[in-house]
């Protein structure tokens, strides 16, 4: 149960955003719910996350791989939960995704597992040593190496924001 109460979505001082998430996402998650505490968050929230998801450069695969990761590594079950669909259709398998639940890299290629153990030192240390950012860098051009640094990043926020208030499960 969320730790605090999610706000009425049918509040004249929030519908403007509520009408957009609703057109861009379909619905208002409990996630959103909960950023529309805060109307600025919430649209800042929605801007970035939009561009990590829908606007970047780097594999749909590589950036759900990376997600689901964060999620095991944060215990942030609803972030998971929500991200296995997604996964599934970027061709990561039912079998990959519970050896990312239980922490096992054999059901991974070598480039997978660079990109995940950059994701493990990103998220567990946040000073990610030289040997693991050379082991990832050969895999990405520029521009992705920064949306998958940023996705990493991001999705370490979603996680921490989610367990943090409890938010409920769709």
């Amino acid at each position: 149960m969320a730790r605090i109460p999610y706000p009425d979505l049918h509040s004249p001082a929030i519908a403007p955003l509520v009408e957009r998430i609703e057109r861009e996402r379909g619905k208002v998650l409990n996630l959103y719910g909960m950023l529309l505490h805060s109307p600025p968050v919430a649209e800042g929230w929605l801007a970035f996350l939009t561009a990590i998801r829908q606007k970047c450069h780097l594999s749909g695969r590589d950036r759900e791989l990376v997600i689901l990761r964060i999620a095991v590594l944060n215990g942030a079950d609803y972030e998971f939960r929500a991200h296995v669909p997604f996964a599934l259709k970027e061709g990561i398998t039912q079998a990959q995704i519970e050896a990312l639940r239980s922490g096992r890299a054999d059901a991974f290629d070598s480039r997978e597992r660079d990109v995940l153990a950059y994701c493990d030192s990103m998220t567990r240390e946040i000073h990610v040593p030289e040997a693991v950012f050379q082991a990832v860098r050969p895999h990405f051009n520029e521009r992705e190496l920064v949306e998958l640094t940023a996705t990493i990043a991001a999705y370490n926020l979603v996680s921490r924001f989610l367990e943090a208030l409890q938010v409920d499960h769709e």
